[in-house]
């Protein structure tokens, strides 16, 4: 099931131990379009070792504003509450696969 950061539930994501891999993105967003099923897998591959969720920035301009997004698609790596690295744009899924093995 895939998992959606909100301004609502933010906290709740922060405050669990371990890697959370935020896809900060719009449905307006055709390199997320591109990305959106790469983080899909990801999310499934790390499934018990890694949170990986989405956030719509049009619906959470906040939580965007919040963690510095400029430009989307940008994935945020939050490790026990820090920002730990970020990507922007489209990665090759290796690439992701590298900084979340990394970042665990």
């Amino acid at each position: 099931m895939e998992k959606v950061v909100t301004s609502v539930n933010i906290e709740e994501f922060l405050a669990e131990p371990g890697l959370l891999v935020i896809d900060f993105w719009a449905v307006w967003c055709g390199p997320c379009r591109i990305l959106s099923p790469v983080v899909d897998e990801l999310a499934a591959e790390f499934d018990g070792r890694a949170v990986i969720a989405k956030c719509n920035v049009d619906d959470c301009e906040d939580v965007a504003v919040r963690f510095g997004i400029r430009n989307i698609p940008t994935l945020v790596f939050v490790k026990n509450g820090e920002v730990v690295d970020r990507t922007v744009g489209v990665v090759p899924k290796a690439d992701l696969k590298a900084r979340i093995e990394a970042a665990l």
